[in-house]
């Protein structure tokens, strides 16, 4: 998708540079019909950044030696273990490439796929909460994980939004490019029919003075009888 706004953007300002002083003289519609490209989307730290920090302080604050001893404590104290590496060490570049570049879809979605995984692992926390931890920790962890959930949803929005808005964008373009192209570069008229050969004349070779000419044969009669002769 970048590749194709790139070689519009540069069909539209070579057209604008051939026009010259004759666009500038035109009507001030074609200069209004070229769309203003729009602001910039906000990152997507702006959006899970708040929700990823109240997920970190609230993992931080559960002690799982308070919970019952088994299965389901062990699993999620690895669950946790997980969470905390994976918003101290595995998002925060992610996080920094899809900010550098907002309107680019590619930079977010391996945001959002690390932050999905990171819901499902924070789903099974609170699960094992509600089973062998206190009620505290259990309400806490359900609490952090409302507030990333909202969040979650917040930056797929924004990122359909980013993406429909470059479409439309794109869509716009194209149909300037497209209207500028046959201003500027009216069609060639169609070429001429091709005129039909003229027919050759024979040339005719008249026999040389004083030569004798032939005596044109009698035509044969088709028709009538033929005489007999008397004896």
């Amino acid at each position: 998708m970048s590749m194709e706004r790139t070689v519009l953007l540069a069909a539209a300002l070579a057209m604008c540079a051939s026009g010259g002083a004759a666009q500038a003289a035109g009507p001030a519609t074609t200069q209004n019909s070229t769309p203003v490209p729009a602001p910039a989307p906000a990152g997507p730290s702006a959006t899970l950044r708040p929700a990823l920090d109240s997920v970190l302080d609230t993992i931080n604050s559960i002690k799982t030696d308070r919970w019952k001893r088994g299965s389901v404590r062990d699993e999620a104290g690895q669950d946790i273990g997980s969470i905390v590496s994976d918003i101290q060490v595995n998002l925060p570049p992610l996080l920094r490439e899809a900010d550098a570049a907002p309107s680019l879809v590619s930079r977010q979605i391996p945001v959002m796929r690390n932050v999905d995984a990171l819901y499902d692992v924070l789903l099974r926390v609170v699960e094992a909460a509600r089973i062998a931890g206190p009620g505290d920790h259990a309400e806490a962890l359900t609490k952090a994980l409302n507030t990333l959930s909202k969040a979650r949803l917040a930056a797929y929005d924004q990122m359909q939004q980013t993406s429909a808005g470059q479409e439309k964008q794109m869509t716009e373009l194209r149909s300037t490019v497209q209207k500028q192209a046959s201003l500027k570069c009216p069609a060639p008229p169609p070429p001429p029919a091709p005129c039909p050969p003229v027919p050759k004349k024979k040339k005719t070779t008249k026999p040389p003075a004083g030569t004798p000419q032939k005596p044109a044969t009698p035509a044969t009669p088709t028709t009538g009888t033929t005489q007999k002769s008397g004896l």
